[in-house]
């Protein structure tokens, strides 16, 4: 195993998940001002349809980015992976509710599952933290 040295501090961010020291991810990772916000499933609204799943989602996302320094208008980048072409509008529509101002860059695809059966949609989120923002 190689042994990375970084010349910036890193800072990994738990969601509480009992499978991130199994699979070895965090929810997010800091690395100077750049924060990666893993992919990002619905977890406690299964049961809602798409647009539901997108905004607990986002939820998520904003507790993640918080510990990190960071906010959702601090998001560059966003990877949205559906199960279902057709909610594509619904999550779309939800992703402009938050980002419409900011408008980061953004992929949406479709693939044909996700980790929970039950998921209609995960999001990635990498966001850049102004350097007025990062002491």
């Amino acid at each position: 195993m190689r042994n990375f040295s970084f010349t910036l501090m890193r800072h990994n961010i738990s969601g509480g998940s009992p499978y991130e020291p199994i699979i070895g991810f965090s929810r997010a990772v800091r690395v100077g001002n750049s924060v990666l916000l893993s992919g990002t499933g619905p977890v406690g609204a299964e049961n809602e349809d798409a647009a539901g799943q997108t905004r607990r989602i986002f939820s998520i996302a904003a507790e993640a980015l918080a510990q990190a320094g960071a906010s959702l208008d601090d998001v560059v980048r966003t990877r949205m992976f559906l199960t279902h072409v057709e909610d594509w509008e619904a999550v779309g529509r939800v992703h402009g509710e938050y980002f419409g101002a900011i408008r980061p860059a953004a992929t949406m695809v479709v693939v044909a599952k996700l980790l929970n059966p039950a998921w209609r949609v995960e999001i990635e989120m990498d966001a850049v933290i102004p350097a007025s923002d990062t002491g």
